[in-house]
């Protein structure tokens, strides 16, 4: 599948249309869909069918309007990714609960994006490199930086700090995501996959050449995708911690 990528459009109309600002043509007839019913759809359909089966011309026919009639709303399907990224980044009602500390905050925001990419697997197709930020990423970057503000942190390391759970957040999403998509694109369990491997892999194994990996459990490599990303994510927070730690040490003149 080809990957998308964010931002790829008109860069001005997808930010009037995110913040509210698009004008009302003056000339024609009255708008009769509303923009968050047309981005709702076509999450929809990627979610059932995966991104490529969003088009103009399928959102027409779902929506039962003409096709030409949808670019009076949106110019096209670069902007209209841009509206549905931010649509679908909306924390959750109880997000922003007070007194949280910082390591809380985190976890909210890694096991969120963990999550995400499990309601919406289609996001593994988007390059984000160059996001547009609409009011829903502004609103769970604020939660986030939030989190983080007083601990003694650069405005650089915050960034930093979310880039790097954001960046170990999406990769075992991807991994894990890639393994359960393969299996349902192919039709070949994981079991049948690795079984047929398994006489070639025997032989090497028994050649004596990888003696680490003869000794190991047969169920080693069978946990689960949750099972790996808590432990990763504990792990990179139990990192972030001596490194936080470190900070204040550092502000309060402390050796």
């Amino acid at each position: 599948m080809t990957t998308e990528h964010s931002g790829s459009g008109d860069v001005s109309r997808s930010l009037e249309l995110l913040w509210g600002m698009a004008q009302r043509p003056s000339r024609g007839p009255k708008p009769g869909l509303a923009l968050d019913r047309i981005v709702a759809t076509a999450v929809r359909i990627a979610d059932a069918e995966g991104l490529a089966a969003v088009s103009m011309r399928r959102l027409s026919t779902e929506l039962g309007v003409g096709t030409m009639s949808l670019y009076r709303y949106v110019p096209g399907k670069a902007e209209l990714l841009d509206l549905m990224l931010d649509h679908v980044n909306g924390l959750d009602a109880d997000a922003h609960a007070p007194g949280l500390g910082w390591r809380a905050v985190l976890e909210r925001v890694a096991r969120g994006t963990w999550e995400l990419h499990g309601r919406h697997p289609w996001l593994l197709h988007v390059d984000q490199g160059r996001p547009i930020l609409g009011p829903n990423a502004m609103a769970g970057l604020e939660f986030a930086l939030r989190g983080l503000d007083g601990l003694g942190l650069s405005d650089r390391e915050m960034i930093n700090v979310l880039v790097a759970v954001d960046g170990y957040v999406t990769g075992t999403a991807r991994s894990h995501l890639n393994a359960v998509l393969a299996e349902k694109r192919t039709g070949v369990s994981n079991e049948d996959f690795w079984n047929a491997q398994a006489p070639v892999l025997e032989k090497a194994i028994a050649s004596g050449r990888f003696p680490t990996q003869a000794k190991m459990s047969m169920d080693a490599f069978s946990g689960t995708g949750e099972e790996i990303f808590e432990l990763g994510l504990t792990s990179l927070l139990d990192g972030l911690e001596k490194f936080i730690e470190a900070r204040r040490s550092d502000e309060s003149g402390v050796v």
